[in-house]
């Protein structure tokens, strides 16, 4: 389901659930490569990924985006706290492990991987892309991974979506660029 008219990368507060028909089918490889068991694979292949995303500025004027993952089927979600400001900051992930992360607002030309800033709507680049980068903490959990991520509005069909580009680096040199395409609900 298409965001509304007036939804930009501004505020993407909302719930939306990943589009498993729309999205790249290479996330379970994904999740693999990032150390993620069979079965909660299996699980998170079956269920519905649902995000609840708030956005929002604190007192300082400081942008965050705050969500909480849930899947159908009783398989705890991940919690992600996002501050744009561009700073590491480690994370113990109920479902990844021990990570390292940082995000930010950006533009797209600042973006030197053609798959992260192609493909988004005009008012996406006007007002900026979010990027979200995450590596594993390879002190602490023995895997190697880095997750580079854009989000923003792209025009899927004839319908505006919350999108995702993902730019991820697997342990052995693995390469994929995914898209994760996503239905809004409220």
């Amino acid at each position: 389901m298409a965001v509304p008219a007036d939804f930009t990368i501004l505020d993407i507060s909302g719930k939306f659930t990943m589009n498993k028909t729309l999205s790249d089918p290479r996330t379970d490889t994904i999740l693999q490569l990032q150390g993620v068991g069979w079965l909660k694979r299996k699980a998170i292949s079956l269920g519905t990924v649902t995000l609840d995303i708030k956005h929002y500025k604190d007192d300082d004027g400081v942008e965050h985006i705050d969500i909480d993952q849930t899947i159908t089927g009783g398989i705890p979600g991940t919690r992600e706290e996002r501050t744009l400001w561009w700073k590491e900051r480690e994370n113990e992930d109920s479902l990844f492990g021990s990570v390292i992360g940082k995000s930010r607002r950006v533009k797209a030309d600042d973006l030197d991987v053609p798959f992260l800033k192609e493909g988004w709507t005009e008012d996406t680049y006007e007002r900026e892309l979010v990027q979200a980068y995450a590596e594993s903490n390879t002190p602490k959990s023995g895997l190697v991974w880095i997750a580079n991520q854009t989000w923003g509005i792209e025009n899927i069909g004839d319908e505006r979506r919350y999108v995702r580009h993902v730019k991820f680096l697997g342990p052995k040199g693995e390469d994929i660029e995914a898209k994760l395409i996503y239905d809004y609900r409220s």
